[in-house]
């Protein structure tokens, strides 16, 4: 049972991040609402494409014309993430029904919950029309499921259970939790930028239209509730406050570089091998990461590269994931290993 639900676990999790990436490209295109209605599609299974239900769609919702393209890609989103819950929950009966207790039963079930809260929150994305805080809630749990698989498989990889890890260093343990606690910041700054339509306000680079101090108010820029009845679709700030929600997402991105430089470093001053390969990992994550954001800029965001940025962000998610898990994962093997007597217990260096 536990081989099967690893492969599982990994299937999953590829979904998962397609449907990430996927559910990007769907915000991107300017498809969130291309079925103003949910679970369906204009009352449908699938998009309307007879005359007739055309007709009926667009009498029922004439502020929403039926865009073909558009409600396609938001129907295959959703059916995706159909599938990526049934296969969720078929890794939560598995460990419900595992006997030896070995499968990581909390996590999967943690992962239905955080699922379930999901799928309100993807039915609130559409009737509250595409709410900022809304959208990036959805992102950020979304994401949230994608660690929470990733977590799952390194728990079951084969490898997890046949070796004892070194003792590390007891600061690993809050840099690795401090730095997924500055990385989960900004995945939401980039989050509001892109949902608050900001992703262009800042024109030039490094600095915002040639200055670095914020255009417009702090406070209306990260206003997180504006009411019920608008709609949000295209944005309804002025163009100084989105230039400042830019900014702030641009010095997040400092303050993140900054922070998973310097643990990258201190991994690679421990001259462990395993923890070489995380800092390496890091480093490869955070530099793909920065020249895709800087790319956009340059290059005026096209929307193969403004999606593969949400991609970066959950590559880069998974890396600083695996660091967390296995220093954690050290730290509690280390306290429950036995340890012969008469043997020293070797210092944290």
């Amino acid at each position: 049972m536990s081989t099967t639900f690893h492969r599982i676990a990994l299937l999953t999790l590829g979904l998962t991040f397609c449907l990430v990436v996927l559910g990007a490209y769907v915000r991107l295109s300017n498809a969130g609402l291309g079925c103003p209605d949910w679970p369906g599609c204009y009352g449908h299974v699938g998009v309307p494409d007879a005359q007739h239900e055309i007709a009926a769609a667009e009498a029922a919702y004439p502020e929403r014309p039926v865009e073909a393209p558009k409600a396609w890609k938001e129907m295959v989103h959703r059916y995706l993430a159909g599938f990526v819950g049934l296969l969720i929950g078929t890794l939560a009966v598995l460990a419900l029904r595992d006997r030896t207790r070995t499968l990581p039963r909390t996590l999967a079930l943690a992962t239905v919950g955080v699922v379930l809260v999901q799928i309100v929150f993807g039915a609130l994305t559409v009737t509250l029309k595409v709410k900022p805080i809304i959208v990036t809630t959805h992102l950020m749990l979304g994401l949230t499921t994608l660690s929470l698989l990733w977590w799952m498989w390194l728990e079951t990889r084969p490898v997890a259970t046949q070796s004892m890890p070194d003792a590390l260093p007891a600061v690993l343990k809050p840099l690795a939790a401090f730095a997924l606690l500055v990385l989960g910041g900004q995945i939401f700054l980039g989050g509001w930028t892109s949902t608050n339509y900001a992703a262009l306000a800042c024109p030039d680079f490094p600095a915002c239209h040639g200055s670095f101090a914020p255009k417009g108010d702090l406070g209306e820029a990260f206003k997180l509730w504006r009411g019920l009845g608008i709609d949000y679709e295209f944005g309804v700030l002025d163009t100084a406050t989105r230039a400042t929600i830019h900014l702030v997402h641009r010095y997040g991105a400092l303050v993140l570089s900054l922070v998973l430089g310097g643990v990258a470093l201190y991994l690679l001053s421990l001259n462990r091998a395993p923890l070489r390969r995380l800092a390496f990992a890091l480093f490869g994550a955070l530099a793909l990461q920065l020249t895709i954001g800087i790319g956009l800029i340059h290059l005026q965001l096209p929307l193969w590269l403004a999606d593969a940025h949400n991609g970066g962000a959950a590559v880069l998610l998974l890396a600083v994931l695996a660091l967390n898990h296995r220093v954690w994962r050290t730290a509690s093997v280390a306290r429950t290993a036995p340890v012969p007597r008469g043997t020293a217990v070797p210092r944290p260096i």
